[in-house]
């Protein structure tokens, strides 16, 4: 598949959700956002045909994105479908975490080859501060499991001016380094 401007496009990011979890400040207003009608969003089976489309036409690489993509009944099934079809290369996920300790030994098995992991911090106090309800426990149990299953990881921190002090990004680099993670910093 061509665009308009000449480019291929072999890379599909499929949201399965607008809902999540944790309530970050720079991606969620404190209250969330108004929850979409059942019947206004794609059913799993329809992002599937999606997907299966993008593929015949040259797609080989797919990220789960969300919202939370693990509060999505049905996730790990939906992984395995889209393992499944012939020509994906590469299936990725993007996630805070805080529910992967339940779930990555079955995304690892259903067919998913790595993750995405949005951590700010390894602080806990700042981390329910940027969350504004989530557990740094919670994240960091699900990193232990991924890592324990052998997916991969990649951290992504937003560096928040205010809410950053050297010393914690100094943690977090350290937390990366000691667990095998790469750490990709957002500004």
């Amino acid at each position: 598949m061509i665009d308009r401007h000449g480019r291929s496009i072999r890379y599909l990011r499929l949201s399965i959700t607008d809902l999540c979890n944790l309530r970050c400040r720079y991606c969620m207003p404190a209250e969330g956002v108004p929850k979409l009608a059942h019947a206004d969003i794609l059913r799993l089976e329809e992002i599937l045909e999606v997907a299966r489309a993008a593929v015949s036409l040259g797609v080989h690489k797919i990220r789960i994105t969300g919202g939370g993509p693990l509060v999505r009944r049905g996730v790990v099934d939906f992984v395995r479908e889209l393992a499944a079809l012939p020509g994906v290369r590469t299936l990725a996920m993007t996630t805070n975490a805080t529910l992967l300790a339940d779930h990555a030994a079955a995304l690892k098995e259903a067919g998913l080859h790595r993750l995405n992991v949005s951590l700010d911090t390894v602080d806990a106090a700042l981390y329910a501060t940027i969350t504004r309800r989530g557990q740094l426990a919670d994240a960091l149990a699900g990193l232990a499991v991924a890592r324990e299953v052998g997916l991969p990881v990649k951290l992504n921190a937003v560096l928040i001016d205010e809410l950053f002090e050297g010393e914690r990004l100094e943690d977090l680099v350290r937390y990366a380094a000691s667990s095998g993670f790469e750490l990709r910093l957002i500004e």
